[in-house]
């Protein structure tokens, strides 16, 4: 499926793939599910949730692998370091000037780059998860802006297990955040059919029309992950504001 005429690997895409690709194979136990659901052709989002700093490799092979390479929203941060920066803007990958005169230029590129008809995809969360038991959180609202801006799907993504090779944060307040490399574990990677946003067209794009459309996205997020998991997700979803200082557990 890879190497489609609307939006080739480039070298760099490529050489990238043959550097993370052996490691991830070594590491990780694949369990994918959901490629039938992202878009052949045209442009889309797609988003996802956030466990672990190891998550965007895990994610980046599920989605490499269907076709449709991605250009992930990532902070302007990594852009700066030796290599991997340069490998981040050959791919195309976005930066997020966060806290910045430059923060709406990452929501500029992004809708550019739907209308151009390629897949975008975003961490809505911000960050990774603080909800103690990795559950999604209360969201920020760009990709629903994307979405309504350009009219183009959203496609929801839920993965598990990268937390286990890379802990998220500190647990139990002892900072352990060792990076677990054996035994190889199973990581889930699931795409779901394109989010229903369809009750928030043609309305006038207002905070609290994006907040119910993010809402939609990430209940979307949710029930996949609570498919992977087989569990009930908590009722209320954590919030950094309520809680800035919760940690993972």
């Amino acid at each position: 499926m890879t190497g489609r005429s609307h939006n080739p690997y480039g070298f760099w895409y490529r050489l990238a793939a043959a550097i993370a690709k052996p490691v991830l194979f070594v590491l990780v136990k694949r369990q994918w599910r959901g490629h039938e659901h992202i878009p052949a052709e045209g442009g889309f989002i797609t988003a996802v949730n956030h466990i672990s700093y190891f998550d965007p490799l895990t994610y980046g092979h599920f989605q490499y692998n269907s076709g449709r390479p991605p250009r992930l929203l990532a902070k302007a941060s990594l852009f700066k370091i030796p290599f991997a920066g340069t490998v981040l803007r050959k791919t195309g990958q976005i930066p997020v000037h966060r806290g910045t005169a430059d923060a709406a230029l990452a929501l500029r590129d992004a809708i550019t780059a739907v209308n151009r008809g390629e897949c975008v995809a975003l961490y809505p969360e911000g960050t990774v998860t603080r909800d103690p038991q990795l559950w999604p959180m209360v969201a920020k609202t760009g990709a629903a802006r994307i979405a309504l801006t350009t009219g183009a799907p959203v496609i929801p993504v839920a993965q598990w297990g990268a937390h286990r090779i890379v802990p998220p944060y500190a647990r139990g307040g002892r900072g352990d955040r060792r990076v677990r490399l054996v035994p190889r574990q199973a990581v889930h990677v699931v795409a779901g059919p394109p989010v229903d946003l369809s009750r928030h067209h043609g309305k006038d794009i207002t905070p609290d029309v994006l907040k119910e459309a993010t809402e939609d996205i990430m209940a979307a997020i949710t029930a996949l992950l609570a498919d992977i998991r087989g569990e009930q997700p908590p009722a209320e979803r954590h919030s950094v504001r309520r809680f800035p200082r919760q940690q993972a557990g």
